[in-house]
């Protein structure tokens, strides 16, 4: 007998809802990066501009799209009505292009709106190519508290071919001015570059470690379908190579005091990205602006969003009143692998009970997914916790993969 097969046929019944995040999307670069799969789009292409012109998103398209993000927000609040928002996240694109006028009016609406919690972390994401003293100064002041800064690499050569518009100089330069607004500071680092070597990997992370950053995100470089890259692919490090550069980063950043949490993060103590955990614990988050998914929890039923991704079409919709493109509900069935595709992310698991909360199913639902994985050595567990192995951390697909409702 499939006894999630059983189990599932009834209906979601949650018993609490899980935490609620606020995502909103920016959808402008001043250029699109060859390797780069998220919905972004080239300001100088929308705009007939120059790359010297671009500083920042102009005034009225600026306006025009905040008041869309503002109205969008509005027309959702019966789907989120009295939940309290713990993390706020302005992603992209490049959300540093916006000004701090912008930032500021797009908070002052979500606190007027929005229970935002007290202590909500208000993240920001921001390209060392459009850093200004004085923008950061406003994303400050409008409440922004961490900050998340794309340096990818120091050195200028594997920047030109990652098609980043900053250089070594303008990444420290960068992290500078940061350090002085904010104390909270992730900075992104890719590794297994084209023509990378281990010391060249360990370089970059040595120079980042010199600044102390709260949060380091170390990402493998790879080759995603729709991009420069997957249609043109760079010679990058084979795979031993790119092993070796992982475990060697990863002892570093060990011995230099980073908790390793998930897949690619790694935090000083109490640093954490509370945002991204919600993601991984599978928390509810709303997602605002043009291409941007939500994933929100009603009592009986779970539902994935995903807006318009054009930038004019999303503002046009809006105006409409439909900025939702497309709206699934998660089935009962499906959601075993939805959370552990989060979950399994986290090196330390999960506590056995998160999965009944979030996905109104007991864990004998999955009892032959989770036998199976402990027979390949890919999961451990034990009354309390549930977690991956450092097998089932490198073969996380393949783990993932044993929880597929379809595959029975």
């Amino acid at each position: 007998m499939n006894v999630l097969h059983a189990l599932t046929s009834r209906e979601v019944n949650f018993k609490a809802l899980p935490p609620l995040s606020l995502y909103i999307h920016i959808p402008w670069c001043v250029k699109k990066c060859p390797y780069c799969d998220f919905n972004s789009h080239e300001l100088k292409s929308v705009l007939s501009l120059s790359k010297e012109s671009v500083g920042g998103i102009p005034d009225a398209l600026e306006q025009q799209y905040v008041a869309a993000l503002m109205r969008d927000l509005e027309m959702a609040l019966p789907q989120i009505w009295g939940r309290k928002v713990y993390t706020v996240f302005f992603g992209g694109g490049t959300p540093s292009l916006l000004s701090g006028d912008a930032i500021a009016e797009i908070m002052r609406q979500v606190r007027m709106l929005l229970p935002l919690s007290n202590d909500a972390e208000i993240t920001l994401e921001a390209n060392p190519g459009t850093v200004e003293t004085g923008r950061f100064t406003a994303f400050r002041d409008a409440g922004v508290n961490r900050l998340s800064m794309g340096i990818q690499s120091f050195s200028d050569e594997h920047l030109q071919a990652l098609g980043r518009i900053h250089s070594g100089d303008d990444a420290r330069n960068a992290i500078d001015v940061a350090m002085r607004h904010f104390d909270n500071i992730n900075l992104d680092l890719m590794y297994a570059l084209p023509g990378q070597s281990l010391e060249e990997a360990l370089h970059d992370v040595r120079t980042a470690l010199s600044f102390s950053p709260q949060h380091l995100s170390c990402y493998h470089l790879t080759l995603e379908p729709n991009t420069l890259f997957h249609n043109n692919p760079p010679a990058l490090p084979d795979d031993d190579a790119s092993a070796d550069m992982q475990q060697k980063i990863e002892a570093l950043l060990a011995e230099k005091g980073y908790q390793h949490y998930e897949t690619s993060a790694f935090a000083k103590d109490k640093r954490r990205s509370r945002h991204n955990l919600n993601y991984w614990k599978f928390g509810d988050y709303l997602g605002l602006g043009a291409g941007a998914h939500s994933k929100l929890s009603f009592p009986d039923r779970v539902i994935r969003q995903m807006r318009y991704k054009q930038p004019k079409a999303y503002m046009e919709q809006v105006m409409q009143g439909t900025p939702v493109h497309i709206e699934n509900e998660v089935s009962l069935a499906e959601l075993p692998f939805e959370f552990m595709m989060n979950a399994l992310r986290l090196n330390e698991g999960f506590d056995s009970a998160l999965f009944s909360e979030r996905t109104s199913l007991s864990l004998l639902s999955i009892q032959r997914e989770l036998l199976e994985a402990e027979r390949r050595g890919l999961l451990l567990r034990d009354i309390s916790r549930i977690a991956p192995t450092a097998l089932g951390q490198r073969f996380l697909n393949d783990l993932l993969e044993i929880f597929l409702a379809d595959k029975h």
